[in-house]
């Protein structure tokens, strides 16, 4: 059984570290390298990094903090927000990203998704997708919608609908973030999670309303979710990475362990 992965993930907003609840309400917490290095230390798997307004705004990713962040971790490290061509998937490998992540682009353009995954590779490629819940109806039938910009716009596709797209173009794992569960530390969406985890054979990052070990154990096991993204719970100092990883390794999940 190959281990769980847990991956920190840095929502960037104009060179900060940001922060919001449900995609609203963001406000800048701190400073991303800072962040991106104790968790590297402290024996985080993975990292992704978000430019969380390159999308709304039309504009490319800020390589800058990207080549910053880079430069102080030596662990996978994933990059999305702006990405819209193989040009802008290179430009970020180049200045130190292992993988990119593609979103709302992909949602628009869904080539751009094999157009990468040709370019660098379908294992460099991730597709995030940004999921709300809604009435099922027969265009919508799982409950689920993606959205995209942030949340700013419903794109009336089915998720799971999505899901199976985006692996047959070549996407190398998928990121599914709840809306509605993002930043609540109330716990990961897991009927979204299994869903997902259930439609697809690449891996599945579950994210959004980690809050406890026990919701990352809950999503990894009943979510069946390859991999589990925290933010909050290691933002505001209430768990460290490494606390994080003992609790699951004593629920008997397996993880990789530095110490």
């Amino acid at each position: 059984m190959l281990s769980k992965r847990i991956i920190a993930c840095l929502d960037v907003r104009n060179g900060k570290l940001a922060k919001s609840i449900r995609f609203v309400n963001t406000r800048d917490i701190g400073d991303p390298v800072e962040k991106a290095r104790e968790y590297y230390l402290d024996g985080l798997d993975e990292l992704v990094f978000y430019d969380i307004t390159a999308s709304s705004e039309a504009r490319n990713i800020m390589l800058n903090v990207v080549e910053s962040v880079a430069e102080q971790v030596f662990i996978p490290l994933s990059v999305g927000g702006g990405i819209r061509s193989v040009r802008d998937a290179t430009d970020l490998r180049m200045a130190g990203a292992e993988k990119i992540n593609v979103n709302s682009a992909a949602v628009l353009r869904p080539q751009l998704i094999s157009e990468c995954a040709v370019a660098i590779g379908s294992q460099n490629v991730v597709l995030s997708m940004d999921v709300r819940r809604v009435d099922s109806t027969v265009e919508m039938p799982s409950g689920f919608e993606i959205v995209i910009n942030g949340g700013r716009r419903s794109m009336g596709l089915d998720a799971l609908a999505w899901a199976k797209r985006g692996e047959e173009l070549g996407a190398g794992e998928l990121v599914v973030n709840s809306i509605d569960a993002d930043g609540t530390r109330d716990g990961y969406d897991i009927a979204l999670t299994r869903l997902v985890a259930e439609t697809v054979k690449i891996p599945v990052i579950a994210s959004g309303g980690a809050g406890t070990p026990a919701h990352l154990h809950e999503v990894l096991t009943a979510g069946k979710a390859d991999a589990a993204l925290i933010a909050s719970m290691v933002h505001y100092g209430e768990y460290k990475v490494s606390e994080v990883k003992t609790a699951l390794h004593d629920l008997g999940v397996k993880v990789r362990m530095s110490w």
